[in-house]
């Protein structure tokens, strides 16, 4: 009696892992606010949508959409369209094109579905559209964040290399929220001279680290630039790591400084301008 061939199983295609874009826009709200100093309020978002936030920690760079005026929440521009989300908001007719500016993630709390973020209050012809929002920001205010969606998605700059000896940090206001991350990211007893320019003295902060940390304030018109380079001759020699940040002529002069006078390797110095003198972010 013949016997019948075994019949081959179906051949089933593979499934094609699906990609997650590294960054994405975000919904989320005003869940609380928090005077810090008179110049600095911290805003913790909260919403459904932020559990696929994953915040890289240190210096992790975000963007906030803040509603534009006349409207009471942001519209968001399509993160699908062609050439990407931020051509589409380039595209948005200027009268509802959401207000977007560059923030520092501050801390989350990913059991309670939260993200602290730290604005500066700027003040009389200072005061922009974003320090005014977060000025009168309350409990269910909405906004729009384009943040980290994945693991190691980038916009990190503070990498402490193993064999870093002691740490420089320096930065204005605008720094003070990713210099109060990166200490508390620092490892115990781990040496850190901190540079911290608050144009009013009510503005400093309390910053708490495990690192042997010693702090310098500075204020009034004294510049930032000019306090490193008078202090960088009792600076350490060996494996310096340095972190940068704040109005971009000051870093600069900073790093020129440490580079070309000091011998520092350009290698052991991260860089970044936050903000340019007389010129907003728009422009």
């Amino acid at each position: 009696m013949p016997v019948a061939a075994p019949v081959a199983a179906p051949a089933v295609a593979p499934v094609a892992p699906v990609e997650v874009a590294p960054f994405r826009l975000f919904s989320a709200h005003v869940v609380r606010t928090e005077r810090l100093t008179p110049g600095m309020t911290r805003v913790t978002f909260g919403g459904d949508d932020l559990a696929g936030f994953v915040n890289g920690g240190r210096d992790q760079r975000i963007k906030l959409l803040f509603p534009s005026e006349g409207q009471t929440e942001p519209i968001l521009p399509d993160q699908d369209a062609n050439g990407g989300w931020y051509r589409a908001w380039q595209r948005m007719p200027a009268a509802w094109r959401p207000v977007m500016r560059t923030y520092t993630v501050r801390a989350q709390r990913v059991v309670q579905g939260e993200v602290d973020v730290d604005l500066a209050l700027h003040a009389g012809a200072a005061e922009g559209p974003a320090s005014r929002w977060a000025r009168a920001a309350r409990p269910g205010d909405r906004v729009g964040i384009f943040g980290p969606a994945v693991p190691d998605a980038g916009g990190v700059e503070f990498q402490l290399p193993a064999d870093a000896g002691w740490v420089l940090l320096a930065g204005d206001e605008t720094a003070l929220p990713a210099i109060g991350a990166i200490l508390e990211s620092l490892p115990s007893g781990f040496p850190a001279e901190v540079f911290l320019r608050a144009a009013d003295p009510a503005d400093r902060q309390d910053l708490r680290t495990a690192a042997a940390a010693r702090f310098h304030w500075l204020h009034g018109d004294t510049l930032l630039s000019r306090a490193v380079a008078a202090a960088s001759a009792d600076f350490r020699s060996e494996a310096p790591y340095v972190w940068l940040a704040g109005e971009a002529a000051q870093v600069r002069a900073i790093r020129r400084h440490l580079v070309n006078q000091r011998a520092f390797s350009r290698e052991s110095v991260t860089f970044m301008g936050y903000w340019r003198q007389g010129r907003s972010e728009d422009a």
